[in-house]
């Protein structure tokens, strides 16, 4: 994570400013578990360009940011910044997951969904299924960028070309999977961990949120609290507690 304090220009560049925001969202980050020693923070104006690409003659008393990540990391600016980020390890080894983003029909082509690939390999050939629409089919080709790959990784947004599927039968918020290797399947319940950042009073069994996982966007309920937990550790504090709160973390 990288946080930028954007508009400094309207604040006049001030350094008193710049370090109330730094504390205020360095509480807040540690709140949801971060570790702000491990995170830039960088003061820009993003329409002056300030601290964006070249160091702002603009803040004197800013010293720039450090980060602890295997080893301690300085700059300026908010691109050196983006260029210290550790690339993550890419979970090729997973069955394969990719959320639809969007399903085009392309003339001379076909039904063509595209999504980004979040863990497994997408290859042409593939027997894939599309979950909760239950949906199977080939992939005739993958391509990335108007370019054919012989296979998409995770972090790739591919388009791919599937057979005898109508537009109408898959959409946006389903997942495909390789249909020989764990499929995704639709399921009717499921625990999660929420952390309630801010919400008006409390929050009980038969809460009906909207969900937002991926692309998928749909409403749900809340069945039954299980457990209050430190967000902090994941210990349970309370079992069965009738409500929740803001700053609470539960299994519901």
């Amino acid at each position: 994570i990288i946080i930028t304090i954007n508009k400094m220009d309207t604040a006049k560049w001030s350094g008193d400013r710049y370090n109330e925001i730094i504390k205020e969202t360095s509480n807040f980050i540690k709140k949801v578990g971060y570790n702000p020693k491990t995170v830039p923070f960088v003061p820009i104006s993003g329409f002056n360009g300030d601290n964006m690409i070249d160091e702002s003659p603009n803040c004197p008393w800013y010293k720039g940011w450090e980060k602890e990540s295997k080893t301690k990391v300085t700059g300026k600016t908010l691109l050196e910044a983006i260029d210290a980020i550790d690339p993550p390890s890419r979970p090729t080894d997973k069955p394969l997951r990719l959320p639809l983003q969007d399903v085009y029909k392309i003339g001379g082509i076909g039904t063509v969904p595209v999504g980004r690939v979040e863990t497994g390999i997408i290859k042409s050939g593939m027997v894939v299924t599309f979950a909760p629409a239950n949906v199977t089919t080939e992939v005739k080709s993958v391509e990335m960028h108007h370019e054919q790959l012989t296979e998409g990784l995770p972090g790739d947004n591919v388009g791919f070309n599937v057979k005898n599927v109508s537009v109408k039968e898959i959409r946006r918020g389903n997942v495909a999977g390789d249909s020989k290797s764990d499929p995704p399947k639709g399921a009717d319940s499921f625990n999660a961990q929420v952390i309630v950042l801010n919400h008006p009073g409390q929050i009980g069994a038969g809460y009906a949120p909207v969900l937002d996982c991926h692309t998928a966007h749909i409403a749900c309920k809340f069945s039954e609290i299980l457990e209050k937990i430190d967000r902090r550790t994941g210990k349970s504090i309370e079992n069965a507690p009738k409500f929740v709160k803001s700053g609470d973390a539960a299994i519901v």
